[in-house]
């Protein structure tokens, strides 16, 4: 099982958590939970307005060994307009535009989008049940 927690955060909003939203999903090869702006395609969904995410912005996906994995998914834009980072504990990496990285098993962590023009992030945190 992999479980989700979304919070949209302001500058002005720094540290709160109301509004967080939720999703989980089976670890089954080929489940998927998707984080973006456009409701139709995603589980997890950020403002209409905060154009640094993506329509699809974020894919979470079960591998055929059941281990989960993030991508940032590659948006119209040539160069992104946020960044993404990944944290376990005291380990912390920046996801290349594009690029996948394999949540540990039986681990938690967070996975920031920041926008590179203002104070805004979406935190997800995440909890990949054994």
């Amino acid at each position: 099982m992999l479980e989700l927690t979304m919070a949209t955060v302001s500058g002005a909003e720094a540290g709160a958590t109301a509004g967080m939203l939720m999703a989980d999903a089976p670890s089954e090869p080929g489940a998927v939970l998707r984080v973006g702006r456009d409701a139709s395609l995603c589980r997890l969904v950020t403002p209409e307005d905060w154009l640094f995410v993506s329509r699809v912005h974020l894919e979470f996906g079960c591998g055929a060994d059941g281990v989960w994995q993030v991508t940032w998914l590659r948006g119209s834009q040539a160069e992104p307009s946020s960044e993404v980072r990944l944290a376990v504990g005291e380990y912390a990496q920046t996801i290349a535009y594009g690029g996948t990285v394999r949540l540990p098993r039986g681990g938690n962590g967070e996975i920031v989008v920041q926008d590179r023009t203002a104070p805004r992030s979406v935190n997800v945190g995440f909890y990949h049940e054994v």
